[in-house]
């Protein structure tokens, strides 16, 4: 009997894409999403981003992953704060939903695999999980949050964090050209 071993990049590769296509199946499904769910994703999004850079923070000691992480948490958090600030200016509590709870879903899997992986591994494996959740938050925001909602001012919330996010896409990328 033959035994195929994995290795921790080729299961994360596996289960980043098992959550990028999840996502994106979601968003190009026809989901109908309320402005209080609208809120609850961009909520949810940003606080996952969060949570993975917590754990880089704790487990990396490469000065590009850690500054990176640092931003994630300032500007995710930034994001966070901008979204309260409007669903308590309109009056709105934001509503779990599928696509929360298919993120939050995701996300438990995914911090488990950065928590458990090695220092070797850790690094590549942040950074291509930080590649892929931003591709799918900025899909998920161009394609099912901006179309679905109703209220201006949410709307331009969302569009307004977006250049944001396409700016960590970038910078992630570019240091994972390095790893």
């Amino acid at each position: 009997m033959k035994t195929i071993k994995k290795s921790t990049s080729q299961i994360f590769a596996i289960l980043i894409i098992a959550i990028f296509s999840n996502i994106s199946a979601i968003a190009q499904d026809k989901v109908t999403l309320t402005d209080p769910e609208i809120a609850s994703v961009a909520v949810v999004a940003n606080q996952i981003d969060i949570s993975y850079a917590e754990i880089a923070l704790k487990k990396s000691k490469n000065k590009e992953i850690l500054a990176f992480a640092n931003r994630m948490v300032t500007d995710h958090s930034a994001v966070i704060k901008q979204a309260v600030a409007l669903v308590t200016k309109l009056s709105v509590t934001p509503k779990d939903n599928a696509v929360s709870k298919s993120l939050n879903e995701g996300a438990e899997k995914t911090k488990k695999m950065l928590t458990n992986a090695s220092a070797k591994d850790f690094d590549k494996l942040y950074i291509d999980n930080e590649v892929v959740y931003h591709k799918a938050v900025i899909g998920a925001i161009e394609g099912l949050l901006i179309p679905e909602s109703d209220n201006k001012e949410l709307k331009g919330l969302l569009e307004d964090v977006l250049p944001a996010l396409q700016a960590h896409l970038k910078h992630a990328e570019m240091i994972q050209s390095k790893l």
